[in-house]
């Protein structure tokens, strides 16, 4: 035993790393390894002690990256505010009652304009023992003139008509001296009460990278209080009227940062200002994401909130809102609960509320919120140097800086380098879900509004045309696959040509396998589909592949003839020539790929209804 005890590991360098982990690659180097966000930010695969730099030793002081409270949620526990989906108001006062008395721990819901009528009724006396976590909108107004005045009112009722135009899609000076009038007012009435909502969710459900939405929360955030401090507010009192909104989305890592980022521009942007440390901490309100959420494989939505809901609370929010994974499709008791759940499970399991800032230190994570909060910055400048938040939006300028972020994103998941698990990989063509209609954003002549989107949209779009053609032809549109060789020679390629297509909701149809001309014909006449996909691997393709696609070509010429993978570019010509409309492997656009073979389809159907 003291033989053991004695014994220690051998102390180990960088390079020695970077030697073991060269031969792991076969060649490639370590740098091979690196990425680049879509915020421009390069990822290394190894942080180090050299990439520490400076931070606090604790929360609630230097530049709140750590959080605003000395002790964390040890004493600052943040607020569950699940939003309460409701149809009447009856309906809403239950089940806020029920949600209260199984963890919920603000009063949270979207405001409509029958509830704003009978708020106060229907919630009776919680409104003196619960905080408010309430995007009033439009509502304000009519909300905060249906309560009674009271320094016992907590939380916000907070607008932001700056998030509101982007929208409505019209800029409306007038209601926004209105607003700030009505902000002033509400203080003097609920002198505890935050009433300005920076809310940067239109920038992110958008499409915007994490810089985007940082830089626009600053914007607006010193708009806001230019505003107040021009309208006679002293800043200190505008800054307690704030809250700001985010949501979180999918990529952990980036996401935490964010949240910490945040904090460390507005503690620049408010020192500025001339606002003494203590009233420099930022109240932040976060949500799960609606960009990253998919209407197939809905349960695949528990993991993506449940991890943004954990990105969320690492980051230090103070009120989160997790959707029900089912949201999309309209939500139930069960997942309604279930999302109230999993910040219980945070709590009360992975006891985040016991542990003061577990993210703080890390190499990696304090190395990214740097980057981020550099940019972020360096773009809140490229804002201001533009005329401000309001200008960006009306001139269209910040939309177009979302929507190149945008196309990045959808191209990586057209592309299948974005996974969206249960949408364009790992699909399950025999589920069935209730399909969602996604809206359909009209332009305004004066300002464009920024589209709601989310990254699944295109996908689901193509599921509900192979469903269309489903109910058209009583079957599902299906491909055929030819398969050369034993099955241990097309397996790879069959896997990938039946996940691929999946993606689209086409299902396939896979012959056995094929060594003769003869044997493929036979296949061919028992196939109705219009596509046929030969599969195999290059050496089969090279041996038998080519007099099989000539032959079939000559005696099937209405089929269109597909091939799975790409050939050398020497050989591509030969197969092109020879009748193959297209290669089809792991780098070609998905999404584009199955429109067509989709479109192609339709265009089938409709010449045989004709007929």
């Amino acid at each position: 035993m003291d033989q053991i005890r004695s014994q220690k590991f051998q102390k180990k360098s960088i390079d020695d790393w970077k030697e073991k982990a060269e031969q792991s690659l076969k060649g490639k180097t370590v740098e091979s390894l690196q990425s680049t966000t879509y915020e421009t930010i390069t990822l290394k695969p190894l942080y180090t002690k050299k990439d520490e730099r400076s931070i606090s030793e604790f929360p609630g002081g230097t530049d709140f990256r750590r959080g605003t409270s000395l002790l964390g949620y040890l004493t600052n526990e943040w607020k569950i505010a699940q939003k309460i989906p409701y149809k009447t108001a009856e309906e809403l006062s239950q089940k806020l009652e029920d949600a209260l008395t199984k963890g919920q721990t603000a009063i949270s819901f979207e405001i409509s304009n029958d509830i704003a009528d009978c708020f106060l009724e229907c919630l009776g006396e919680k409104v003196n023992s619960y905080p408010f976590a309430i995007n009033s909108k439009q509502f304000q107004t009519k909300l905060l003139a249906n309560l009674s005045s009271g320094s016992q009112l907590t939380g916000y009722i907070a607008s932001d008509p700056i998030a509101l135009f982007t929208e409505k899609g019209t800029i409306e000076m007038e209601a926004l001296q209105d607003w700030t009038a009505e902000i002033k007012q509400a203080d003097h009435h609920f002198p505890n009460l935050r009433t300005v909502l920076i809310d940067t969710t239109p920038y992110h459900n958008g499409g915007a990278n994490a810089v985007q939405e940082l830089a626009a929360a600053a914007a607006t955030g010193v708009y806001y209080l230019d505003k107040l401090t021009e309208s006679g507010m002293e800043s200190v009192r505008a800054l307690s009227k704030m809250v700001f909104q985010f949501s979180v989305g999918a990529n952990f890592f980036m996401e935490l940062a964010k949240l910490r980022a945040a904090r460390i521009i507005w503690n620049r942007i408010t020192e500025l200002y001339g606002v003494s440390e203590k009233d420099r901490g930022m109240q932040i309100a976060a949500e799960t994401s609606h960009f990253t959420k998919t209407v197939y494989d809905p349960h695949v939505n528990l993991l993506r909130s449940a991890n943004e809901a954990f990105a969320a609370v690492l980051g230090g929010v103070q009120y989160l809102h997790v959707a029900p994974f089912d949201e999309l499709a309209g939500a139930s008791p069960f997942s309604e609960r279930i999302a109230r759940n999993v910040q219980l499970i945070l709590k009360e399991e992975a006891l985040l509320n016991k542990v003061v800032d577990p993210a703080g230190g890390s190499w990696y994570i304090e190395t990214l919120t740097n980057e981020l909060a550099e940019k972020a910055w360096a773009f809140f400048q490229e804002i201001e140097a533009n005329g401000g938040i309001l200008e960006g939006i009306k001139t269209n300028w910040l939309k177009k800086k979302i929507a190149e972020v945008f196309t990045k994103k959808k191209q990586d998941a057209d592309t299948r380098k974005q996974s969206i698990v249960g949408t364009n990989v790992y699909v399950n063509l025999d589920e069935s879900v209730i399909h969602v209609k996604n809206e359909i954003v009209k332009e305004h002549a004066e300002i464009n509004i920024i589209p709601k989107r989310r990254l699944a949209e295109s996908f689901e779009e193509l599921r509900g045309k192979a469903k269309v053609l489903e109910e058209q032809k009583g079957v599902p549109p299906a491909l055929g696959l030819l398969c050369l060789g034993q099955l241990k020679q097309q397996k790879a390629r069959l896997d990938f040509m039946k996940g691929f297509l999946s993606a689209g909701g086409i299902k396939t149809v896979e012959s056995t396998p094929i060594f003769t001309i003869e044997e493929a014909r036979v296949y061919l006449n028992q196939q109705p589909s219009k596509f046929i996909c030969i599969c195999g691997t290059n050496e089969q393709y090279e041996l038998f592949g080519h007099e099989i696609l000539t032959a079939l070509k000559q005696d099937f010429p209405e089929k269109t003839f597909l091939l799975a993978g790409l050939p050398d570019k020497e050989n591509q010509s030969q197969w092109l020539a020879e009748g193959i409309k297209q290669f089809i492997h792991v780098k070609c656009n998905c999404y584009e790929t199955l429109a067509a073979i989709l479109k192609a389809l339709e265009a089938s159907v409709d010449e045989t209804q004709k007929a």
